[in-house]
């Protein structure tokens, strides 16, 4: 015997209960289905280079102490230091071509001293000659190519331009701009998908087949999302694009990263003219290196240190800290070349918000920040992108039941959006896009053809239907 409710027997139309809404969510839902299947799908190549490149780099620095550690390092750590004009000397004589453009003096007590010198015979120009002087004895110890700011050696310099350009120049970084572009959007979809499914949280423990790679790429992806956001938005920092969009919206705001004055006439007002690179050519100009760094020393300039002597008869020596784990010290002072008196102060306290961001964000992203450890996690970003596209291309094979290729998501996704949803996303959409050039073009560009293949798919269904109407009449 069967019990019904007075509802279900009531025929009258005012009695039936209304259609259940649909939320906000279920109508999103596969539209960001879509875009985190679509765009895994074709920028996991560019991803999978990046993250394969980024776990080369993330280890480069630990071998570097390997691979160079002759150079790096003395023999025996002796009582005093000689006086930094002598290591400069002895590096002269060794290899008089070129000029002296920065000094880094030993920063620890076994660690050599590096004399820079620009414009050698045989040395990219956007690279300079590091000679590595023992501070005890002024033994030269060797000499080697030196890239960036960070002091790059060979090994980690050659990794780094794989990472960055894959050694094709300008061309080759609009890879890992895109790449950068994407990951975000890509990690951030995943995330919202993954939460938002019912038993997310369900172990793995017996299940098997694409439910249990759905598992463990959902799980990895989501322990692993925010480090993934926070690599794509420091990447694109210094990307060719959208780098110098953030740029100019800093220079709007008044958060550039200033410089200290090299003037020698002092002014103190950060304007940081020829503080990037000395090239005067002599490193004793004026009351020499010694002078110049007790000064520093005196303004509280502690080890590590660069020197950069004056650029010209009109400049001053710059004298800076170049440590960037943490504690940041990136405080910088200009030095008088004919008294030795500090012109001008520049501490990393007085940098705008904005700049304090930048230098820790790309140090971060570089495993600088935190030394060690900041590495580690790096390269557990990298490999773990790399499980997550090799498990995402997996379930597009399992999608297709053993196929040559998945079955794709079907279309029309964004029509079931409400408008009053769908144009504000629009137009935030379109906003970013511009900002980031290589996530607005490449969507506009799958938009168009997906609307295309759409049309075409449309009306080969409708060319069907009418001729199999006609065959059935």
């Amino acid at each position: 015997m069967t019990t019904t409710s007075p509802a279900s027997t009531d025929e009258s139309p005012a009695a039936a209960p209304p259609p259940p809404r649909r939320g906000s969510w279920s109508t999103l839902r596969p539209l960001v289905l879509r875009l985190h299947f679509y765009a895994g799908l074709f920028v996991a190549p560019f991803l999978l280079v990046a993250a394969a490149t980024g776990l080369l780099y993330a280890a480069s620095f630990q071998a570097e102490k390997l691979v160079y550690a002759h150079e790096l390092t003395v023999d025996d750590v002796g009582e005093r230091k000689l006086p930094i004009s002598e290591q400069v000397a002895a590096a002269r004589q060794a290899h008089p071509d070129g000029t002296v453009s920065a000094v880094r003096p030993s920063p620890e007590d076994d660690a050599t001293t590096r004399v820079m010198l620009s414009g050698v015979e045989g040395v990219d120009p956007g690279r300079t000659l590091a000679v590595f002087v023992d501070p005890y004895t002024a033994k030269v110890r060797g000499a080697l190519e030196q890239y960036g700011s960070s002091g790059a050696l060979p090994l980690r310099t050659w990794i780094d331009e794989f990472h960055r350009d894959l050694h094709l120049g300008e061309t080759g970084r609009l890879y890992s701009e895109f790449a950068a572009s994407w990951l975000w959007v890509i990690a951030g979809a995943g995330l919202v998908l993954w939460f938002s499914r019912r038993g997310a949280r369900r172990k793995l423990r017996g299940t098997t087949g694409r439910r249990r790679t759905l598992g463990l790429h959902g799980t990895v992806g989501a322990w692993a999302a925010a480090g993934f956001v926070l690599l794509s938005a420091t990447g694109l920092t210094w990307s060719t694009y959208a780098g110098a969009n953030i740029e100019d919206l800093r220079v709007s705001l008044g958060q550039t990263t200033p410089s200290v004055s090299a003037s020698a006439g002092g002014g103190g007002e950060h304007a940081g003219h020829g503080a990037a690179a000395g090239t005067g050519g002599d490193a004793a100009h004026g009351v020499g290196l010694d002078k110049v760094l007790s000064a520093a020393r005196a303004e509280g300039l502690g080890d590590p240190v660069e020197i950069v002597p004056p650029a010209d008869a009109s400049s001053a020596y710059v004298v800076r800290q170049v440590q960037r784990s943490w504690p940041v010290k990136q405080d910088s002072v200009a030095v008088d070349p004919s008294t030795g008196e500090v012109t001008d102060v520049l501490r990393f306290a007085d940098y705008p918000v904005l700049a304090k961001l930048s230098r820790w964000g790309i140090d971060l992203h570089t495993g600088s920040l935190f030394g060690l450890p900041n590495q580690i996690a790096l390269m557990l970003l990298a490999a773990s992108l790399i499980l997550l596209i090799v498990w995402g291309y997996r379930m597009w094979w399992q999608r297709g039941r053993g196929s040559a290729f998945g079955r794709p998501l079907p279309r029309g996704a964004w029509q079931r959006v409400p408008p009053l949803l769908l144009v504000p996303l629009l137009a935030a959409v379109a906003v970013l896009g511009y900002f980031v050039p290589l996530l607005g073009i490449p969507l506009a560009a799958f938009v168009a053809l997906d609307a295309v293949l759409g049309e075409i798919a449309h009306r080969r269904g409708r060319r069907k239907r009418a001729d199999g109407a006609v065959a059935g009449s």
